[in-house]
Formats: structure tokens, C-alpha cells, sequence
């Protein structure tokens, strides 16, 4: 069993060395330096985030244009507002879910469209508010178990929509429990021709993720499965309706239905909210909804994107919060989706050589470019490709590695993790994670955590010689009081040496044990060091390393 970790890390400095590439300058100064790196890297996830941005906005119930839209203002707006460097902003799947509730609990079809784009823009408001005041360590407050029990309850539902539109079949369900037990029946009767050019495309990005060429896997897998798709359209004569029998059954192909249809320009696509929901439950439910999934996934993303930028740099979170919240009222306000730092195409962007925010505003030039001068070619894009795209996704944040690592890190964390995706399968995204956060709550209350301390850490800092200080944490060190941890912890000037120790801690769970990890790199880009200890006193509840930690008696 696990009885102690300590995690030493040595000193190390964001300063270039002697030969070493200078940190980008990020303004107009950074702009001359490095436009090649951003222009190329702009474009690369440009053609990554189209088809994306056009399945997340038609999985959401509304029209394709509102994804071109919340693309476009995250690029030429929100990256020259952000207090980040490399995150790139735009629709993500994990508000699919959300989206799609609220149009339809607001009315449905253009009335619901329309009242959900004005939730979006009072949800960018409360977000906005938020990154002023302060809040980007809210994102601290929920547990790790209970996000990744949302972000899997929201791939599973993403899944349950998608799999019948890659199919080519109109489920008659409309909640997550309905549309998993109706999937056999979309199976049986699927039209043949779409299902091809779904499990074609859902083939491709499996392919993609094997394949270990070099070059073909510069080729961005979603832009792969695009080209496929339309060649197969075009072979199956999509865009002409027509009907077809297999086997004494009859199928009809209304371009309507299976393709992806624009606005002949991107003016005609604008169009404006409707308040006059505002005065109901659903409509700030479904407000507050937003609010949540796009603070949590912006700052899980954006502090992400800061451990894979090559030069170290540190994310204002805060500041992340009120620039995305800006840019999706904004959004809203044009008929566009809400919007968030998203984690697949930063990384796309830091894997191809991004340096500055200047990529994001770059892909989002290229974005709008392509839709003002090209969107006839959007048009012929099969849905069923866009589904599959949206299928694999769903599959990542759902998939059995994601169940597996979890119950790796300790029982609790299975039952927070699996309550939280029940809970919100049955009910809804703000009832799943609430009762993921409450699981936790009663967990730690019932393995002796104080409810004194539940929301206030108990610790002394002291300054044992000049740039040592020790940190002794007594009590619970839990998620729900790791924010007051974490505003002592920052009080210590940087380039110090620094030791926690846990040994009189009578809990430690894995959130804390997770964030105090990545506290410790973070502090070590500043040229310090972060030591934990005191732990050989615990028992583990696990062999992970950053198991929960309970004092033996």
C-alpha cells in the first residue's frame, strides 16, 4: 500500500538559457516575430475546427451557422481579450448537451433557437461578471471525480443523439436513457447509403489515431474524414433527392435532410435573441447551465493548454473567464453559439507550432474567409459524417480508459464518478454534477472530516529561514476548502523553497492531491521548488500516487 509521496521538483526558470528561443511577444511587436509559426498554425486548426464547429451547432439543435459564428468572434475578438497565449475559443461538444435542452425546453425549433440565444447571452454576462471579480478559482472548488463524471455523462449523451443521425435515422426518443435503448431500432432500419458514409468516417478517425506515419498524420483527421465524406456524397448523389429499394426496402435522400445547409452569406445567418422567456424557471436554468459548462471546461482547458505551451507561460484564469464570457454575449447577440477555451484545438495548436494568441486570430480570419467566400462547399458536407466526428468525441470523454483510470485512483472516486454520470443521465447536467459534489461531501463527513473545515482549510505558514517556509496543514485537506489553501499557499513570494506537510492532515483527498501536484509545477516554472510530505502516516486508499490519504489511528 501507498504510504507516502513526496514530489520534489527542482528548481527551474522560464527564462531562456544561453541559446535558448525567447519567450513570443504577444502584441504587435510578437506579431511581426512570429506570423509564420501562428498564420501556419491558424490554418491547420482552422480546417480541424470547421466541420466541428458545424456538427457541434447542428447536434445542438440549432443552425450550422451559429458554430461559423462562435468561431469566428472567439478568433478576431475574444484572442486579443484572453489572459491566455495558445488556447484557441470557439463551440465545444460539452455544451452540446445544454444547448440542445434549452431550445427545447424553451419552446423548440426557431422560438426555442431564439430564446436559447438570448440565455446565452445573459450566461456570457454571468461569466463576464465573474472573470472581473475574480473567480477563476472557482474552478477549484469542484471535485476532480465529479467533473470527469459530467464530461463522461456528456460524451455518453452525445453519443445516444449521434449514432442515429450516423445511421440516416430520425430517433422517435428524446432523453439520453430513451435514445440508447432505441439505438437497435436505428440499426435495423438505417439507410444504407448515409450509415456508409458514417462508419466510413468514424473508420477514418480510428485509422488516424493508429496510424504512426509522420507525414499522414500531419493531415488533421476531421478535414480527412470532410473530403471522404463529400467524394461519397458526391458518389451517392446527395444533393439531388431521390429514392432508392434494397432488399424490398425503400429509401428516400432529401438533400434537406442529410446535408449540411448555409445561408448564401454569413449576413443572412445573423439574427437576434428573444427575451421574452426571461421570466421563467427553464429559461435561467438554462442560463445557469451555460454559466457552469463554460467556466468549468474554460478553466480546465486553459490551465491544460499552459502545461503543453512549450515556454512555460501561466493563463490569467480569471481573465480567460471575462474574455469568454464577453465573446459568447457577443455570440449570442449574432446568433452564434456560447463559447469556450477548447482543449482538442489548442492542442492541435500547440502541437503545430503556435507561439502567441495571434493562431486563434488567425483561425479565426481563415473561418470567416472560407464561409464569405466558399460556403457553397460547406454545403455539400454529409451529416453523417459531421455525427461521426461528434461520436468519437463523445466516445473520449466516455471511453472505458476514462472508467478504468478513474477506479484506478480509488474506490470514493468510482462512486462520485458513476453517481454523478447516472444522475446526470437521468435528470440533468446541474442535478448530476450537484449530486456528484454532495456524494463527495457526505464521503468526507463520514471518513471524519470536520464539518467546521469542510469549506476553510486548517494550516500555519512560517518562515523558517529567509526563502524556506514550511507549510503545516491540520484538519481535512479537501476539495471544497482547497481554495482557502491555495490563497495562503500564494502569499509566498516565488523563487522560494517550500514544504506542505500533511503528517498532522486527518484527510487528504485526491483533488487536493492532484492540484497540490500541479501547484508544485507551476511554482517550480517560477524558479522555486514545492516539497510534500508527512504522508507515510496515511493510509491510501489506493496504489495510485495521488490517491486520498486518510491518518492511520
Amino acid at each position: 500500500m501507498e504510504t507516502s509521496t513526496r514530489m520534489p521538483l527542482k528548481k527551474t526558470s522560464v527564462a531562456p538559457r544561453s541559446g535558448a528561443v525567447a519567450i513570443p511577444r504577444d502584441r504587435l511587436a510578437g506579431l511581426k516575430e512570429n506570423w509564420k509559426n501562428d498564420l501556419t498554425s491558424g490554418f491547420i486548426v482552422f480546417l480541424i475546427a470547421l466541420p466541428l464547429c458545424l456538427g457541434i451547432a447542428m447536434a445542438s439543435g440549432v443552425p450550422p451557422i451559429t458554430g461559423i459564428i462562435s468561431a469566428i468572434i472567439g478568433g478576431l475578438l475574444v484572442s486579443q481579450i484572453n489572459g491566455s497565449y495558445v488556447t484557441v475559443c470557439g463551440p465545444a461538444a460539452g455544451l452540446i448537451v445544454v444547448i440542445l435542452s434549452a431550445v427545447d425546453k424553451l419552446g423548440g425549433g426557431e422560438v426555442g433557437y431564439h430564446c436559447t440565444l438570448a440565455a446565452i447571452v445573459l450566461a456570457g454576462g454571468l461569466l463576464f461578471l465573474a472573470g472581473v471579480c475574480k473567480a477563476g478559482e472557482l474552478g477549484h472548488f469542484f471535485p476532480s471525480s465529479a467533473v470527469h463524471g459530467m464530461l463522461a455523462a456528456i460524451g455518453i449523451i452525445i453519443m445516444s443523439k449521434q449514432i442515429h443521425i450516423m445511421l440516416g435515422v430520425k430517433p422517435e426518443a428524446k432523453e439520453p436513457l430513451e435514445l440508447i435503448a432505441e439505438i437497435p431500432k436505428s440499426f435495423a432500419h438505417m439507410n444504407p447509403e448515409i450509415a456508409i458514409i458514417g462508419f466510413v468516417s468514424l473508420a477514418l478517425l480510428v485509422a488516424h489515431g493508429l496510424i504512426k506515419n509522420k507525414t499522414i498524420k500531419k493531415i488533421p483527421a476531421p478535414l480527412a474524414v470532410v473530403l471522404v465524406a463529400v467524394g461519397l456524397g458526391c458518389m451517392f448523389d446527395l444533393e439531388h433527392a431521390h429514392s432508392y429499394a434494397i432488399g424490398g426496402h425503400s429509401f428516400a435522400l432529401d438533400p434537406k435532410k442529410f446535408l449540411v445547409v448555409l445561408p448564401s452569406n454569413i449576413a443572412e445567418g445573423i439574427t437576434h435573441p428573444d427575451f421574452s422567456k426571461v421570466g421563467t424557471m427553464a429559461f435561467w436554468v438554462a442560463v445557469v447551465s451555460i454559466t457552469l459548462v463554460q467556466g468549468i471546461e474554460t478553466l480546465l482547458s486553459a490551465a491544460a493548454v499552459d502545461r503543453l505551451d512549450k515556454f512555460k507561460r501561466q493563463s490569467n484564469l480569471s481573465r480567460d473567464m471575462a474574455a469568454v464570457g464577453l465573446g459568447s454575449t457577443l455570440s449570442g447577440m449574432l446568433g452564434g453559439l456560447p463559447m469556450i477555451a477548447e482543449i482538442v484545438r489548442s492542442s492541435a495548436n500547440v502541437d503545430n507550432g503556435a507561439r502567441t494568441r495571434w493562431s486563434n486570430f488567425f483561425h479565426g480570419a481563415c473561418m470567416l474567409l472560407f464561409v464569405a467566400l466558399a460556403a457553397s462547399l460547406i454545403d455539400k458536407i454529409p451529416l453523417a459524417a459531421l455525427a461521426a466526428l461528434l461520436v468519437f468525441t463523445g466516445y473520449r470523454l466516455a471511453s472505458p480508459r476514462v472508467f478504468k483510470e478513474t477506479h484506478e485512483v480509488g474506490i470514493e472516486q468510482t462512486v462520485i464518478f458513476v453517481t454523478t454520470v447516472v444522475a446526470t443521465l437521468a435528470t440533468d447536467l446541474l442535478i448530476g454534477v450537484s449530486t456528484g459534489i454532495l456524494t463527495k461531501l457526505v464521503l468526507h463527513i463520514g471518513r471524519g472530516a470536520p464539518i467546521t473545515g469542510l469549506f476553510k482549510s486548517d494550516l500555519t505558514v512560517s518562515e523558517k529561514s529567509p526563502g524556506l517556509f514550511f507549510v503545516e496543514v491540520h484538519g481535512a485537506a479537501i476539495f471544497s476548502n482547497y481554495i482557502s489553501m491555495k490563497r495562503r499557499l500564494d502569499k509566498i513570494p516565488p523563487g522560494c523553497e517550500v514544504v506542505v506537510d500533511l503528517s498532522a492532515a486527518r484527510l487528504v483527498d485526491h483533488t487536493v492531491m492532484d492540484k497540490l501536484h500541479h501547484y508544485a509545477h507551476d511554482y517550480a516554472t517560477g524558479g522555486g521548488s514545492l516539497d510534500i510530505v508527512g504522508l507515510a502516516r496515511h493510509d491510501s486508499s489506493s496504489h495510485h500516487p495521488l490517491a486520498a490519504r486518510r491518518l492511520r489511528v
